[in-house]
């Protein structure tokens, strides 16, 4: 898509470039006024013809050859680029819905009940924890701050409150669920929450391989955590950029997700107040 806009921004640039020159060439040449010079150029470029305006002098007609060997081509050039980027960008909302699915599935399986745990894990939670309680009323800007937050928040995790074989179960279980995920063409679009599914799947397969966790060495503790930490950073961000677009464009999976929201110890899914 990139492509295709700088295509359409240079043909736009020579468009209006021929339009100008073209212009001030009829004023010149054909002794036009601006508006009659103007309607030349444009009507030549368009090839829809004209009548009463038209070249009356040789060099008036041989520069109007000059614009509708350059012009033409140039305006058909950006009618063709400003369909395919319109046609491509509407491929790319519908590929970014698509995404948008997946990561809702992905928090709805195994998303929310992970960042849970971890935060459970995290022994400076509560420092972080206000910028997350999202509510109805949160707009744009404090969508902002509160990923500005989670980027600055260091996310520790404290060994001793790690149940791992609780988390090997949760995990392994949803093993193939991932899997799958990871395989979707889709995922190509978004590296962001390509590298998170990569960082929980890696966080399964470390804990899959091993059969005990009993007297685990303090360095593979550290390591497992070092894990979790970089699966959970990753998954605080992601899951408060899907936040903001169910906000955006599904209220009523919104109200849901706030409800639900894992961070907030409050949070019911049932309706208390009207």
């Amino acid at each position: 898509m990139g492509t295709i806009k700088l295509r359409l921004k240079i043909f736009l640039i020579i468009f209006f470039a021929v339009i100008a020159l073209g212009t001030l060439g009829m004023m010149v040449i054909e002794k036009r006024s601006l508006v009659d010079s103007f309607y030349f150029v444009v009507v030549t470029m368009a090839t829809v013809g004209y009548g009463d305006v038209h070249p009356v002098t040789t060099l008036g007609k041989i520069f109007t050859v000059f614009i509708i060997v350059t012009g033409v081509g140039t305006f058909i050039s950006v009618i063709a680029n400003f369909t395919e980027f319109m046609l491509e960008k509407r491929e790319m909302e519908i590929r970014m819905e698509k995404l948008n699915m997946i990561i809702g599935a992905f928090y709805s399986e195994v998303g929310l009940e992970l960042l849970s745990r971890f935060a459970r894990f995290e022994p400076n939670f509560d420092t972080i924890r206000p910028s997350l309680i999202i509510t109805d009323n949160w707009k744009d800007k404090e969508f902002i701050a509160a990923s500005r937050e989670s980027v600055k928040h260091d996310f520790g995790v404290d060994v001793s409150q790690v149940d791992f074989p609780a988390l090997k179960g949760f995990l392994t279980a949803k093993r193939d669920f991932l899997l799958r995920l990871l395989e979707n063409p889709v995922l190509m679009e978004h590296q962001p929450f390509t590298d998170l599914l990569r960082a929980v799947f890696h966080l399964t397969e470390e804990l899959a391989y091993r059969s005990s966790f009993e007297n685990v060495p303090g360095p593979d503790a550290q390591h497992l955590a070092g894990d979790i930490k970089r699966s959970y950073h990753l998954m605080v961000a992601a899951w408060i950029i899907y936040m903001k677009y169910l906000k955006n464009n599904y209220p009523f999976l919104f109200s849901l997700a706030v409800r639900t929201n894992p961070f907030n110890k409050e949070a019911s899914v049932v309706f208390t107040a009207q």
